[in-house]
C-alpha cells in the first residue's frame, strides 16, 4: 500500500521509498525515512495535496510524491 491509499485518521510505518536522486532525497529531507510512523490528517478535495503529521510536525505533500512511500 502507498500513503496516497492511506485514508483519513490512519496510523502507517513507512517500509520504503520509491524513487531516485534529487526526489528520494527531498522525502528524506523532510523526515520521511523507513520505519517512521505518519498519521494522515486531511486530503484536500481532489485528493491533492496529502496533509500528514510526521515526527511532530505537519507536512503536506502532492500526490506523485505519496506514491512513491510505501506504508504498511
Amino acid at each position: 500500500m502507498t500513503l496516497r491509499e492511506a485514508r483519513i485518521g490512519d496510523t502507517v510505518r513507512v517500509v520504503r521509498l520509491n524513487g531516485e536522486g534529487a526526489v528520494r532525497r527531498r522525502i528524506m529531507d523532510m523526515g520521511i525515512t523507513k520505519g517512521v510512523e505518519v498519521y494522515v490528517r486531511k486530503v484536500a478535495p481532489l485528493g491533492d495535496p496529502i496533509e500528514v503529521n510526521v515526527r511532530g510536525y505537519e507536512l503536506s505533500l502532492r500526490k506523485e510524491d505519496a506514491e512513491m512511500i510505501q506504508v504498511e
